[in-house]
């Protein structure tokens, strides 16, 4: 069962309870890894291609050249085994390899065009823009991104009908970053579902308009994805990406923090009954101080009650009788009070180590919570960022073709009036007063059979003859 408390969903499933009765709230790791070509070393490729992965701690795993976008190809498809029933596709066809070409063709044709308009020799113009930027070694062909949620751990203990449900989740994750990254153009998406854990791969290309030098439009992977834009997108794509994992999995789980560029911390003051709970830290702070100077207090005393036990002097009447004065006597009891009192304050100690723990657990708690709604409101806020800047965007496209639609209106009344203008002179010069020229007649005929004028407008031209 779930309730909603402000806007959010807060699940109460039996499966998720605690011994305690609490909710068990777990973290799961995200990483969004963009492939790099910062090591172009022959050695490290073929260190790479000896991994089940294809890929190598290292950083390189860019799809350089169209022989690399090939690899990957063969790898997410899982041509290299012909095993294809553990893999989803979301986006794309049966090859990536041609997927890219297409979109070649279709994004920078026409600036490849143009392009080479402006070229008077023959040498400096493209013949094929995917061909000129796989043979060029300055660029990336493409660019392949690897998202996964949760870690081995996580999954190993999950069925695959449940592991199937990320299909969905990716899903989302590609709409997402579509729209994060409009610039990105996505060619193909492809999950995993036969290694450690299910990922997917995500192949487009990044593109760069308005170059003053070169084609107008080109690849811009350095421009589109730069370490500051790289960290904006990760983190929007994290939040976004728990955000549709609870939904689909109807759980209240949180992320990680990340190993780099963590997030910052949640403020312990904004955590609930935060107050109270500092109430009593620090009446319990107090109580302690308390049981500590009765303590050494005690430790004063038992020195002054040693010596009065150690020189008791025997009674004449029985060795096994002791003697004590008055001073003696008050001294003692004095000491016998102090050892209650300290006992007391000992056990109230117990009691405090255990409200303590309450204390922790219930921070850790709220923490954990807090934490959840955080992640919420972040996802909720990029979507709606991305909902106002596609109403913006429709806002301005409305617009636009309401200023197109004006013109088009101003240009149809235009040419109607110039069409009734020409009615009419033909009606002057076929039906009008004085001498009629035959050869109009023959102009009347001329503009029928070439579709100019029909049936209706020779009708008309007839028909308002009388008012001549």
């Amino acid at each position: 069962m779930s309730k909603y408390i402000g806007g959010y969903r807060f699940c109460q499933k039996q499966n998720r309870l605690s011994k305690k009765g609490g909710i068990i709230i777990e973290e799961l790791a995200y990483s969004f890894h963009l492939g790099s070509d910062k090591n172009r070393k022959k050695s490290v490729r073929k260190m790479a291609s000896k991994n089940k992965s294809g890929t190598t701690s290292l950083s390189n795993n860019a799809i350089q050249n169209a022989q690399m976008l090939s690899r990957v190809d063969n790898h997410n498809y899982r041509k290299y085994d012909n095993d294809q029933e553990d893999i989803v596709i979301i986006k794309g066809s049966s090859s990536i390899v041609d997927d890219v070409k297409e979109l070649y063709k279709k994004e920078f044709e026409k600036s490849r065009i143009e392009y080479n308009e402006k070229q008077i020799r023959e040498d400096r113009k493209i013949n094929d823009y995917f061909t000129h930027i796989s043979n060029n070694a300055k660029n990336d062909l493409a660019c392949e991104i690897i998202i996964e949620l949760g870690d081995k751990k996580y999954w190993d203990t999950k069925e695959d009908d449940y592991k199937r449900k990320m299909t969905n989740v990716y899903q989302k994750q590609v709409e997402d970053l579509e729209n994060i990254v409009p610039s990105f153009k996505i060619t193909s998406a492809i999950i995993h579902y036969d290694e450690t854990s299910p990922h997917l791969h995500i192949v487009g290309v990044p593109i760069k308009e308005g170059n003053k030098n070169g084609m107008s439009k080109q690849v811009g992977k350095t421009a589109i994805f730069t370490k500051d834009s790289l960290k904006l997108i990760q983190d929007k794509m994290r939040a976004l990406c728990i955000e549709s994992f609870n939904n689909e999995y109807d759980l209240d789980n949180v992320l990680k923090k990340k190993l780099k560029g963590r997030n910052q911390d949640i403020n312990v003051k904004d955590m609930n009954n935060y107050q109270e709970m500092k109430e009593q830290l620090d009446k319990n702070k107090v109580k302690l101080e308390q049981a500590d100077s009765k303590s050494k207090e005690l430790d004063t005393s038992l020195s002054e009650i040693t010596d009065i036990v150690s020189n008791l002097k025997q009674s004449k009447l029985s060795k096994s009788t002791y003697l004590l004065n008055d001073e003696e006597k008050i001294k003692l009891k004095k000491y016998i009070n102090e050892v209650k009192i300290t006992n007391k304050k000992f056990q109230e100690m117990n009691l405090l180590s255990v409200n303590i723990d309450n204390v922790k657990n219930k921070l850790d708690k709220d923490k954990e919570t807090i934490k959840f709604y955080q992640e919420n409101n972040t996802a909720l806020s990029i979507r709606n960022k991305t909902l106002s800047k596609k109403v913006e965007e429709q806002s301005n496209k409305i617009e636009e073709l309401e200023e197109e639609n004006f013109g088009l209106r101003q240009t149809i009344r235009y040419f109607k009036d110039k069409f009734n203008k020409l009615k009419k002179f033909l009606q002057e010069k076929l039906f009008g007063w004085g001498k009629k020229d035959p050869v109009y007649k023959q102009v009347v005929d001329d503009l029928y059979n070439k579709d100019i004028l029909d049936e209706d407008d020779i009708k008309s031209i007839e028909k308002d003859n009388y008012e001549l």
